[in-house]
């Protein structure tokens, strides 16, 4: 268990990290004195976003005791400092590596290994390096998704500004891929006030930012069911706080796969879902590909596996709980 003292205090620090970013939380009327709320605030409050019914279906395709969601974050320089704006040309090749190398490493990974995966791009990740759709897309099997327009702060956005930037980034990638993305990951894991009826008013069969669970779920608004699957995330089961090489953060990938193991093995016993979130900049590097391909490895042996894209494990949840009837 030597592992756990590194990969928590990475977890805390970049939890810590997140609380400090203004627009980490939803944004209502200021109230400086939440200890003299009243019962309706409070409520207000959490219910503006909330978890629905469990939808993990009885027995998975083929029946699979667990579904294995694989997902990449593909955001490359947006995330390196287009985001932000700030500018500086060796975070920026760093995003480069992203497009260059990594990305293509990845897939052929899961290519060899016949494993279907969901790709979410922000589209200036696309747009900067458009041969990634074709190294996508050229098995057939995976899954390209919308991650917002410059890996924008989503949660601090007014309502036009968040409609227009994800409408353009929708736009963007069918435009680049032929295909329309019908899942949507905000940008920073994180919803503004609008961002569920945006969502809703576009489309998506489903969403993957919030962490409400490890199974699948229906969102709620204000406490009404939306039709709308969330398909949990988790900072435990992504790349990017653990594999951080600066400072307290970093994790020797040997030892980050053993957690994700271990999330794997709980999952299997309870016959949900095991969902892991990776950035092909951080992931796709030489020393750390090895802790997807141990993955990989062992979920194989284990056996009784479906292994899924994000959009087909939610249409078949969607159907099995007559979402669509």
């Amino acid at each position: 268990m030597k592992y756990l003292p590194s990969l928590l205090t990475a977890v805390m620090l970049f939890g810590a990290c997140q609380a400090q970013d203004p627009g980490s939380t939803l944004r209502g009327a200021p109230n400086p004195e939440p200890w003299n709320w009243t019962e309706a605030q409070v409520r207000s409050a959490v219910e503006q976003v909330r978890a629905g019914r469990d939808l993990t279906p009885d027995t998975w395709p083929n029946g699979a005791r667990v579904a294995v969601l694989l997902s990449f974050d593909v955001d490359n320089e947006t995330i390196e400092g287009l985001r932000s704006g700030s500018i500086s040309v060796g975070p920026l090749s760093n995003g480069e590596y992203g497009s260059r190398v990594a990305l293509p490493r990845i897939v052929d990974l899961l290519d060899q290994e016949d494993i279907p995966a969901s790709f979410f791009f922000p589209a200036w990740s696309l747009k900067l390096a458009p041969h990634q759709a074709d190294v996508v897309q050229a098995s057939g099997m995976h899954e390209i998704a919308v991650h917002g327009w410059i890996h924008e702060s989503n949660s601090i956005l007014d309502a036009i500004t968040e409609r227009r930037l994800l409408s353009q980034a929708v736009d963007a990638l069918e435009q680049l891929t032929g295909v329309r993305p019908v899942g949507y990951r905000a940008p920073s894991w994180n919803f503004s006030p609008n961002t569920l009826s945006i969502i809703r008013e576009m489309g998506f069969i489903y969403e993957s930012s919030l962490m409400a669970d490890d199974r699948p779920y229906e969102l709620l608004q204000n406490g009404e069911p939306t039709g709308v699957v969330e398909l949990p995330v988790e900072w435990i089961l992504d790349d990017a706080p653990l594999f951080n090489p600066l400072g307290d953060r970093y994790s020797a990938p040997r030892e980050v796969m053993q957690v994700w193991i271990d999330e794997f093995d709980k999952a299997w016993e309870e016959g949900t879902m095991f969902l892991l979130t990776m950035h092909p900049h951080i992931s796709g590097h030489r020393s750390r590909i090895i802790a997807l391909e141990g993955l990989i490895h062992h979920i194989k042996t284990k056996g009784e596996v479906w292994f899924s894209t994000h959009a087909d494990a939610a249409l078949y949840v969607r159907e099995f709980a007559g979402m669509d009837n």
